[in-house]
């Protein structure tokens, strides 16, 4: 059974803030910047294994998480969202661009410098279990990292001293510290995300990449992962990147989100503005799939034609021309497949990737729907 009511204990006591203080007041400081970040993946063939081809998996995207931020990035399977978080943490190799954390820049370090910094940065995997080592005890999953960045100063490479920290942290995201001794086949999967989150709580970093983090959980317990992840923003001062397919779950849980297609970022606002006024056709497709709880409504859903395109092949200009519903309506302009649009600011802190971005409103989106076939638009190649 899910433990849900310990009390929140942080390690660090005179950092701590109390469960059930009021919202956390997120400053506009950033502290990671992403500019023209590019990872591309190479395609050999040929009897001498040539280099024939790349897949572009994130191509040519900037963006800013403020400190204290919590950051979400949607976006369909295969869309670069992974790959732009492990990247930022270096678990990719970037192919060109720049990510700084505090004006220090990550792709350019290495050795000791870079393993000092992995002490600020973690990442929460998607799977709860294939993340979780069955052959180690709790204390050694949480631990490991510990004794990895295990110095003098801290001391980390005592076993007592490990022991004492994964049980406080184990104690923060409401598991009992007795559960050290436990293997990962004992526990639930809402309690194994908890031992995901703890171990990357245990090095007491400043900015988390959460991969998916509630996905592979049932609905209920996908609540008290989120609520658990915003007490700990609150507590630990921390900044999330968050990257999920649930869109109501990026609405509930992220103060501004970004919206990825092809490896590219199509569309960034905080969370409100993008919910209640798309900018980017996309977007609007997105939210148009979000189900809604109540029978007595009835929407037409917005159906996008065909399928994504490869990203080892991606089209000439505007990589969503192929499958945009704007273009369509609007008689297919020339420049959505020739010239590649770049974000530019809607005003309000929203930015769009659109040549015709002032056009997309909601009236628009719901006169294409209503002359949609589910059928034809299923199966119908694009142009």
């Amino acid at each position: 059974m899910e433990q849900t009511d310990q009390t929140m204990v942080s390690p660090n006591a005179t950092d701590a803030t109390p469960q059930g203080a009021g919202p956390v007041t997120t400053p506009q400081l950033p502290l990671l910047e992403v500019r023209n970040v590019k990872t591309y993946y190479p395609i050999f063939g040929g009897i001498l294994r040539r280099r024939v081809g790349s897949v572009y998996a994130v191509d040519d995207v900037s963006l800013t998480i403020n400190r204290g931020e919590k950051f979400g990035l949607v976006g369909e399977s295969g869309c670069g969202k992974t790959t732009l978080g492990r990247t930022i943490l270096r678990l990719e190799t970037a192919t060109a661009g720049s990510v700084t954390m505090d004006g220090q820049d990550l792709l350019a370090m290495r050795g000791q410098a870079l393993k000092l910094m992995r002490r600020r940065m973690q990442l929460i995997f998607q799977d709860p279990y294939g993340s979780l080592n069955p052959r180690m005890p709790v204390s050694d999953i949480i631990g490991e990292g510990l004794l990895a960045q295990a110095d003098e100063e801290n001391g980390w490479g005592k076993r007592s001293i490990r022991d004492s920290r994964v049980g406080d942290y184990l104690a923060a995201v409401g598991l009992n510290r007795d559960y050290c001794r436990r293997y990962a086949h004992e526990f639930s999967g809402g309690q194994r995300q908890r031992i995901g989150i703890a171990r990357a709580l245990a090095l007491d970093p400043e900015f988390i990449v959460c991969d998916e983090p509630v996905s592979a959980l049932d609905v209920s317990i996908q609540s008290q992962i989120l609520n658990l992840l915003s007490d700990l923003r609150a507590q630990f001062n921390l900044t999330y990147l968050f990257i999920a397919h649930n869109l109501s779950v990026v609405q509930y849980f992220c103060e501004r989100i970004g919206v990825m297609y092809l490896g590219k970022l199509v569309e960034v606002a905080d969370t409100d503005s993008l919910y209640d006024h798309p900018r980017h056709p996309y977007s609007v497709a997105l939210l148009s799939a979000i189900p809604v709880p109540d029978p007595r409504v009835r929407m037409k859903r917005l159906v996008l034609r065909g399928d994504v395109p490869s990203p080892a092949n991606p089209p000439s200009g505007c990589r969503f021309h192929t499958r945009c519903w704007l273009r369509e309506k609007l008689g297919n302009p020339e420049q959505c497949s020739t010239i590649d649009p770049q974000l530019r600011d809607m005003g309000g802190g929203q930015m769009a990737a659109c040549h015709f971005a002032e056009q997309v409103h909601p009236q628009a989106a719901q006169e294409v729907a209503a002359t949609q076939s589910v059928i034809e638009t299923a199966t119908e190649l694009p142009d």
